[in-house]
C-alpha cells in the first residue's frame, strides 16, 4: 500500500486553533495564498510529523512554510504560540534590487531570519546586505499584523514572480 500523506485544510486548523486577530489574519493570508495558485502541502517527515505545517508551494516550487501553532497545550513549546511563515530561501537577483517603498523595505528587513541553519549565507535584499541568514529560510513572520501581513504578500508577490522567470 503506498504512503498517503494526512490531508487537513490549513483553514480548518486555523479556525479550529487560533483566534482574534492571529485567526482573522492568517485566515486572510491562507486566501491570498489560493488565490495566487499556491499549493499547500502538509509536512508529515521528521521535525515535522506531528505538528500543524504545510509546504506553500508555486508551480511545485517552494514560496514559504507555515506552522500553526495555536495556544497552550496545542503549541510547541520551541515556537511562539499562533502561527508562523517562513519564506523558502529568497537569494536572487530580483530580491537583491527589487524597488520597494522604504516601509515595506524597513518591515522586510526586521524580518530576516538571521541564523547559522545549514551554514548561514550573505543576501542582499532590497540594495542591503545581511548575514548570516538562514540558508533555507530567507525572512520569518511570527503573527504577522496588517502592517506585516502587507509586507509579506508583497514578499510572496515577487516570490511568484521569481520563480515564473
Amino acid at each position: 500500500m503506498s504512503e498517503q500523506k494526512e490531508y487537513i485544510k490549513i483553514e480548518e486548523k486555523i479556525k479550529e486553533i487560533l483566534n482574534g486577530d492571529a485567526q482573522k489574519n492568517a485566515l486572510d493570508f491562507a486566501a491570498f495564498l489560493r488565490a495566487n495558485d499556491m499549493q499547500f502541502e502538509r509536512s508529515t517527515t521528521n521535525y515535522w510529523a506531528d505538528k500543524l505545517y504545510w509546504y506553500v508551494k508555486f508551480q511545485d516550487e517552494f514560496v514559504g512554510f507555515i506552522l500553526v501553532n495555536g495556544y497552550g497545550t496545542v503549541g510547541d513549546d520551541t515556537e511562539p504560540e499562533g502561527w508562523i511563515f517562513w519564506s523558502d530561501n529568497y537569494n536572487s537577483d530580483l530580491f537583491a534590487d527589487f524597488p520597494l517603498d522604504e516601509q515595506t523595505k524597513k518591515i522586510a528587513w526586521n524580518h530576516v531570519d538571521f541564523g547559522t541553519c545549514c551554514g548561514g549565507l550573505t543576501v542582499k535584499l532590497f540594495g542591503r546586505e545581511f548575514t548570516p541568514v538562514c540558508n533555507g529560510t530567507t525572512f520569518r513572520f511570527n503573527n504577522p499584523i496588517t502592517e506585516e501581513l502587507d509586507c509579506l504578500k508583497k514578499l510572496v508577490d515577487i516570490r511568484k514572480t521569481d520563480i515564473q522567470t
